[in-house]
Formats: C-alpha cells, structure tokens, sequence
C-alpha cells in the first residue's frame, strides 16, 4: 500500500500522530473486533503513550473534521488510537504476512511524517531567523516574491499599462 494512503490516515488527537484502531484492521486485512481482542488480551504491552481510547467528544470532533462519516463508523464502541509506538509493539501481537508488512509501512509513514514536521520547523526557524535579522530587505524580497506569485495582479498591471512606442 502507498505511504500517502497511510499517512491519509494518519491523525492528530491530544497532541499525538495517532492512527484508529478501524484504519489498522482495514490496512491488516482483519476484523476490528479481532483486532481489539488481541490488545485486550495483551494490554500490558499497550501503555497510555502507545495506546488510549479516544472519548465521545474526540470521536465527534473527528465526525465534524469529516475524517470520519459518522460516530456508527467504528461500530457504537469508542475506537483505541495508536501512537507509533503502540503500532510497533502491534507486530508483536499480530503475525500474519500482512500484518507485518502493514505494520512496517506504517511505521514508515509515522517516520515520514516526523521527518516533514522537522523539515518545516527548521525551514521556519530559518525564514523567522532571516525576517529578523534583515527585517527591511527581507519585507522587500516578500513584496517581490507576493508580486511575482499574484497573476490577477500581474494580468491587471499589464492590461491597465500605458502603451508607449509606435501607435498605429
């Protein structure tokens, strides 16, 4: 499966890239309720930072984010999240062939996803760092760059433009 369809489903609750419990049955190929059972029956594995079940106020915030289509989605049961974590320590519950390579493109999507949100800050750091430091030239080079990117704004510069040269 492709790392984009992954990290589609990949979201973020409590401050946490978590993925549903409904999302890692349909990528393992296996029920949801099998796939709860088997946590249940290994939850010692699952700390509150690998594994929480989400409340009704989550679950209808994720209805209201159309993330998901509606709270029957996962069944009337509160759905389980799992950090990436908690989807590594999965591959030690759940061996089939699929499960495994699920649960290692799964977690390379995690990876992925941090390594953006890593890339971006420090590209920000350095776009804060560079306003700062050159405040007038970089709101110049901003201008210009706004200016450049706008098309409305170059198509109606070069429309209301005063014609010079031969005129016919």
């Amino acid at each position: 499966m492709e790392l984009i369809v992954i990290q589609q489903r990949i979201h973020e609750i409590r401050g946490l890239k978590i993925i549903l419990d409904k999302d890692i049955a349909i990528l393992y190929e296996v029920e949801t309720r099998v796939l709860k059972q088997a946590v249940k029956r290994n939850i010692k594995r699952f700390p509150k930072d690998f594994m929480f079940q989400l409340t009704k106020s989550e679950v209808e915030t994720l209805v209201s984010q159309f993330v998901i289509p509606s709270k029957s989605y996962f069944g009337g049961a509160l759905p389980y999240a799992f950090t990436e974590h908690g989807v590594t320590m999965l591959a030690s519950i759940l061996k089939s062939d699929k499960a495994v390579q699920m649960n290692i493109a799964v977690v390379r999507a995690f990876v992925s996803l941090r390594q953006i949100a890593i890339q971006y800050k420090e590209l920000s750091d350095k776009l804060n760092e560079l306003e700062n430091t050159n405040s007038k030239k970089f709101k110049e080079i901003y201008e210009a760059l706004n200016y450049l990117i706008d098309k409305k704004k170059n198509e109606e510069d070069i429309k209301n433009r005063v014609r010079i040269g031969f005129k016919k």
